[in-house]
């Protein structure tokens, strides 16, 4: 066969042809329009979603919501916080100020502060030296001279007349000082002091007086001031001005050795 014996045979179509054909174009005339329907729904539903906006926006402003928030709560509570440290600042001012004056009455009541006020002071002292050099019959030197008993004797009636304050010598004492004497030198916290010894109270004179005259041990030294010559004054005091203890107040206990 030749090329120029070729002719073009018409292609026939078959019925079953045409009725497949016909059945692909129903198919394809039915799913498109499902397909835009439902491309169409997930558009409309996704703009509704978002409502029109950018979703990671509104989650931004939500979390600056969320933030200013806190900080609204954060500032309610540093404002709490400093309104309770400002109570206990004041409520420690307060206890430091009560304490402050509950410390100044006992020192005060322990002597450990200065006094100023009316008193009495008594005066012993040894005998004349006229007398010591020449002692009358039946006396020793040690009646002559001023002791430790006799001290501690007037201290101790001042105490029970009511005295607010005391001072021998220039020392401040309180209670439970120590009141010691070597011959005729009297020890006092430390100093060595001679005749005459002075003892100064600060309290109602009156009651002062009355307690050394009913003191037995006052009475007793009495005695020898008219026998021998000792020395003994009572002096009312208008003011008196007494220094604050200044002496240790830790008390020692006696014990037994083993």
């Amino acid at each position: 066969m030749s090329g120029s014996d070729v002719s073009e045979t018409p292609i026939q179509v078959t019925d079953g042809e045409q009725s497949g054909g016909t059945t692909r174009s129903r198919i394809w005339s039915i799913a498109v329009p499902i397909v835009a329907v439902g491309a169409g729904f997930l558009i409309v539903s996704g703009a509704s979603t978002a409502q029109g906006t950018d979703l990671r926006a509104e989650r931004r402003t939500e979390l600056t919501d969320l933030i200013a928030a806190r900080q609204v709560q954060l500032s309610a509570r540093t404002d709490a916080v400093a309104g309770l440290r400002s109570d206990v600042t004041r409520l420690s001012q307060q206890g430091n100020i009560s304490d402050a004056a509950a410390s100044k009455k006992l020192e005060a009541q322990a002597g450990m502060s200065a006094v100023k006020g009316p008193g009495l002071t008594v005066e012993l002292n040894d005998a004349p030296r006229s007398v010591q050099s020449a002692l009358p019959a039946g006396v020793e030197p040690d009646d002559v001279v001023v002791h430790q008993q006799d001290v501690q004797g007037v201290v101790n009636a001042l105490w029970s007349g009511g005295a607010q304050a005391m001072r021998i010598m220039d020392q401040r004492v309180i209670s439970t000082s120590a009141v010691r004497c070597v011959g005729n030198t009297l020890i006092l916290q430390g100093r060595v002091y001679s005749p005459p010894f002075r003892i100064s109270a600060i309290g109602n004179q009156k009651a002062m007086q009355k307690a050394l005259a009913a003191s037995p041990e006052v009475a007793a030294y009495r005695t020898w001031v008219d026998a021998v010559g000792l020395g003994y004054r009572e002096i009312p005091e208008k003011s008196l001005t007494l220094p604050g203890y200044t002496g240790s107040v830790k008390l020692l206990e006696a014990r037994r050795a083993p």
